[in-house]
């Protein structure tokens, strides 16, 4: 069977697996961060006029201030948890201890002790919005999202506060309530400067709602103020691709390695660009060099892989595969990528074994193409293999979610006909023959002489 035969059996789907990677960052690491503590809140974020001088000063309070001060978690966790043993309900002090454990990463500690300091005073907003950034940081959306609207609800002495909690809103609210986000990052805006993360989610709010002209703007406004933004350049660069502007996408890139020549995203994106133009001797060393230095990068090793593949270096793009599916198990299309590879190195055998026992569960599959391209390969895999019992279950399969082909009717006319079937093997050989337009010409010989055989058993 033709090489030209097992090219149009399936789908290419180019780079659709490393999107995640070109996409710009949808929470922000600054954005989310702890407050760690008294000391590195913004002059005046605490609203000291509210909070209850004991009198006389306790001697441990002003040794817990000064640790906070030196950053000294450990020693001011241990000043501050003596001193909530004696006042249990000092809101303030819990909030100065949740701080400490949450600068140290202590995250349970840290969001049991910002609950009982809100529980001490419900319109202590600090709290609120500290309590709010760690959940959100923890992947617990909807219960960070209640904490940081109740911050946007209570006054404070700092409007910055208030501007950081609607900031986590909008990041929040940035995929499933994009009205929601515009409206608070508005709100945000009215209490505080605006910032490059700003005009950043700004572009992102656009592109989601359609109107990529204004995404575009934003994306460009701030990189006129920082040509160095990498997540701007990033989201630009995402932005034009998908506009298909690859012209500008390219020059967009190039100037921005010429500045940051070892930036992974934007090597990524330019070997990416590379690969849709069909170009892999461009993308190759690209991808090459981002794998050298990040080898644990399963995205980058996927990227490099199907570049293998795209060069007919089959034997490369075999072995990254495996790796990869050493690592992932539970991912089924890693091993459709290595069969592929296999199938050109006509290792016909191993592909339809790992093909066979991948199949078993087809609801592994994450989208129905996913399916058929698995099944097509092993469609072609079995016939290579003189297996067309096989082969005829693997086209079922593919025939459930993928509409026939001109690969798929040949296959299934070969199997019959090696079973025997005759007058089932001669429908599909004409089935083949009235679609197949002249683009595979072995096949169509071959289908041609078999009717004349199949002719004379009839």
């Amino acid at each position: 069977m033709s090489e030209t035969m097992h090219l149009s059996i399936h789908r290419v789907t180019v780079g659709s697996k490393l999107r995640a990677i070109l996409l710009a960052v949808m929470f922000s690491t600054a954005l989310f961060a702890p407050i760690p503590a008294q000391a590195q809140l913004p002059a005046g974020a605490i609203d000291t006029t509210a909070q209850p001088q004991p009198a006389p000063q306790d001697p441990l309070r002003a040794q817990a201030s000064e640790a906070l001060d030196k950053r000294d978690y450990p020693t001011a966790i241990k000043l501050l948890t003596t001193l909530a043993e004696k006042t249990p309900t000092d809101a303030h002090l819990l909030y100065d201890l949740a701080s400490a454990q949450d600068a140290l990463d202590q995250t349970s500690a840290a969001e049991q002790t910002y609950r009982r300091s809100i529980a001490a005073d419900a319109t202590y907003l600090d709290p609120h919005l500290a309590l709010g950034l760690l959940l959100a940081r923890s992947g617990k959306l909807p219960e960070a999202r209640t904490e940081l609207a109740a911050a946007t609800n209570l006054n404070t002495g700092n409007p910055l506060l208030k501007a950081r909690a609607y900031r986590a809103l909008a990041r929040i609210d940035q995929s499933t309530r994009p009205s929601d986000a515009s409206t608070e990052l508005l709100a945000a805006l009215k209490l505080s400067p605006e910032t490059p993360d700003d005009i950043l989610l700004s572009g992102e709010l656009a592109e989601a709602s359609g109107a990529p002209a204004s995404a575009e703007s934003a994306y460009r406004r701030l990189l006129a103020t920082d040509p160095q933004n990498a997540e701007a350049t990033a989201a630009l660069t995402h932005l034009l691709l998908r506009q298909q502007k690859s012209g500008d996408a390219e020059t967009i890139l190039i100037a921005a390695l010429a500045k940051s020549p070892d930036d992974p995203t934007l090597n990524a994106q330019l070997a990416n660009l590379y690969e849709t133009q069909n170009k892999p001797e461009k993308a190759l060393p690209i991808a090459e060099k981002l794998h050298t230095t990040h080898p644990d990068d399963a995205n980058l090793t996927r990227l490099l892989a199907r570049l293998y593949s795209r060069n007919s270096q089959f034997d490369q793009a075999a072995a990254l595969y495996a790796s990869l599916i050493r690592l992932n198990p539970q991912d089924p299309t890693l091993v459709t990528d290595r069969a592929d590879a296999l199938i050109h190195l006509k290792n016909f055998a191993e592909a339809e074994t790992i093909l066979k026992r991948t199949l078993a569960q087809p609801s592994a599959y994450p989208t129905k193409d996913d399916l058929g391209l698995a099944a097509s390969h092993l469609a072609f895999a079995a016939s290579a293999n003189n297996d067309p019992a096989t082969t005829l279950q693997a086209l079922s399969i593919r025939d459930k979610v993928l509409p026939q082909s001109p690969s798929s009717l040949f296959l299934a006319a070969t199997a019959q006909d090696k079973l025997h079937q005759v007058k089932l093997a001669s429908d599909l050989y004409k089935q083949f023959l009235s679609v197949a337009g002249g683009k595979f010409p072995d096949e169509e010989w071959e289908a041609r002489h078999r009717l004349i055989t199949l002719e004379h058993m009839k």
